[in-house]
C-alpha cells in the first residue's frame, strides 16, 4: 500500500513552470504599463498638451494594473500550494493577456508592420492558457487527485 504524498511535495510539471514564468513576465509588463500611462499623461500635462485621458482615469487604470500584477505575482508564489483558486485566477489573467497579445499581433499586421514578438508571445499565452485550463492544470491544482505516477491501493 502506497501512502498519498503531501500535496505540497508533489513536483510541478515543467509546462506549469513555463506558465508561471510567463505570468511573472506579464506581471512585470503590467506594472510597467501602469507606470507608462501615468508618466505619459504627466509629460503631456507638463508640456501643455492634451492628455491621453483624464488624470483620475489614468490613476485608476494604473492602480488597476498594479493590483492585477500583484495578483499575478501572488499566483506565481502560491502555485506550489496547489490551491484551486490560483488556477482560476491564472486562467482569467492569461485570457486577458492572450486576448491583448492576439489583438496586438493582428493590429501589427493591419498596420503593415508585422511584429514577430507579438506573435510569439500571443502563441505562448495561448499555449499557457491551454495548459492551465486543460488536464495538466486540472490534475496539478486539484488537491483531491493523486499526484501523477502515484498508485493507491
Amino acid at each position: 500500500m502506497t501512502a498519498m504524498p503531501d500535496s505540497t511535495t508533489t513536483r510541478m510539471p515543467k509546462s506549469l513552470i513555463f506558465v508561471l514564468v510567463l505570468a511573472g513576465g506579464h506581471a512585470l509588463g503590467t506594472v510597467f504599463g501602469g507606470w507608462a500611462v501615468i508618466d505619459e499623461n504627466q509629460s503631456k500635462l507638463d508640456h501643455g498638451q492634451d492628455l491621453l485621458m483624464p488624470m483620475a482615469v489614468a490613476w485608476f487604470l494604473a492602480l488597476f494594473c498594479w493590483g492585477l500584477a500583484a495578483l499575478q505575482v501572488a499566483c506565481v508564489v502560491l502555485a506550489r500550494g496547489r490551491r484551486l483558486w490560483v488556477r482560476v485566477v491564472l486562467i482569467v489573467c492569461l485570457s486577458f493577456a492572450a486576448l491583448g497579445m492576439v489583438i496586438a499581433a493582428l493590429g501589427s499586421l493591419v498596420a503593415g508592420a508585422p511584429s514577430l514578438p507579438a506573435f510569439l508571445i500571443a502563441f505562448a499565452d495561448l499555449a499557457a492558457l491551454w495548459t492551465v485550463s486543460g488536464e495538466t492544470g486540472r490534475r496539478y491544482f486539484s488537491v483531491r487527485s493523486p499526484a501523477p505516477g502515484v498508485t493507491t491501493t
